[in-house]
């Protein structure tokens, strides 16, 4: 059990005072009585069970006032928390890298099939939020349990160009922000806002984000600074590293290819009217492609979450399907000051 004001649990101190002042009143009594010889008498033909009786009152008292103490200082208890509480948001690439066909058909196409599969295996009343990224990140579907509705938009996912790791990691966490109000959302300073300790080292909130990604960033808001943000928030970050680091050819089914990554597509066909993109010699662009495990193993290890490096579709599917497994029980510090109140007022 901890304490959210454990600084007032100093008015313990008081206890020992008062045990202190409770006896000194009695011999002090006691003195008074050997004054009157009557009195004397009429105490020690007072059966024993009848003389500690008379001291339940205080000790009554005591046990209030210690209650009532420990509940000004809102008493805390570590529950686990089950599956079907716990916020899960995945934050997918849908970068045009994710047409690279050394993963057949292409990536984009098996992590699709992933995600759907990892979607399939939770229970119905876990909630699962989408976010997808490129050049920038959109929640596409915010934290909810209608399957069908992030089925349909895994399946319409389309790829635009460049890669915001950044970014996504701080939509997930104003995902689950709008789920869980002891989540800040990520433009808030929490400098500024705290009005109270903060949680202790090791404390996690039971909401996680899942990034997975192709390559390195490219733009928009450092990763490991969003990982910084998400860790001030208690929220980890599992990140997992897709695909080899020979990309060779990048096919984009007709289907991949839209006006941008989130399947707002325009008449005309979007990003350049083939049904396939082809990409030989990448130049300079090329560093973009290769996955960044660094910096995706540093976002872990800042959130407390976990790295994963999957080379095909089999050990795609493998870090997916494990997934529940890191959440199915989570720690949660729950106040239980009304329980301790409640006591206080009994005694």
């Amino acid at each position: 059990m901890t304490f959210f004001w454990p600084g007032l649990l100093l008015l313990l101190l008081l206890i020992p005072l008062l045990i202190g002042l409770y006896i000194w009143n009695l011999r002090r009594k006691r003195k008074v009585a050997v004054s009157y010889s009557s009195l004397s008498l009429i105490r020690e033909a007072l059966p024993r069970h009848s003389r500690w009786r008379q001291h339940l009152p205080f000790v009554f008292f005591l046990l209030g006032l210690t209650f009532l103490i420990a509940a000004v200082a809102r008493p805390a208890a570590a529950v686990e928390v089950p599956l079907s509480r716990t916020t899960i948001i995945l934050a997918l690439d849908v970068s045009r890298s994710m047409c690279a066909i050394d993963v057949e058909p292409n990536r984009l196409s098996v992590a699709q099939e992933a995600a759907l599969a990892f979607i399939e295996e939770q229970a119905d009343d876990t909630r699962i939020g989408l976010v997808a990224f490129a050049g920038f990140a959109e929640i596409v579907v915010p934290p909810t349990n209608d399957k069908e509705a992030l089925r349909d938009a895994v399946e319409n996912f389309t790829t635009s160009i460049g890669t915001a790791i950044g970014n996504a990691t701080l939509k997930s966490i104003d995902a689950i922000a709008e789920m869980n109000e002891a989540v800040a959302p990520s433009g808030v300073n929490l400098e500024e806002e705290r009005s109270e300790e903060p949680p202790e080292v090791g404390f996690y909130q039971p909401d996680i984000i899942v990034v997975l990604t192709d390559g390195a960033n490219s733009q928009g808001t450092l990763p490991l600074d969003a990982a910084q943000i998400a860790a001030d928030r208690q929220v980890r970050v599992y990140t997992i590293g897709f695909g080899s680091n020979d990309p060779q050819q990048m096919v984009c089914t007709p289907e991949q290819l839209g006006s941008d990554a989130f399947g707002r597509r325009s008449g005309g066909g979007g990003f350049g009217g083939p049904s396939s993109f082809t990409g030989g010699g990448f130049g300079n662009f090329r560093r973009f492609l290769i996955l960044d495990e660094d910096t995706l193993q540093g976002m872990a290890d800042l959130t407390g979450g976990a790295y994963y490096r999957a080379e095909n579709a089999q050990q795609l599917y493998d870090v997916f399907l494990n997934l529940p497994q890191e959440i199915v029980l989570q720690k949660e510090r729950i106040e239980i000051t009304v329980w301790f109140a409640l006591a206080a007022a009994v005694f």
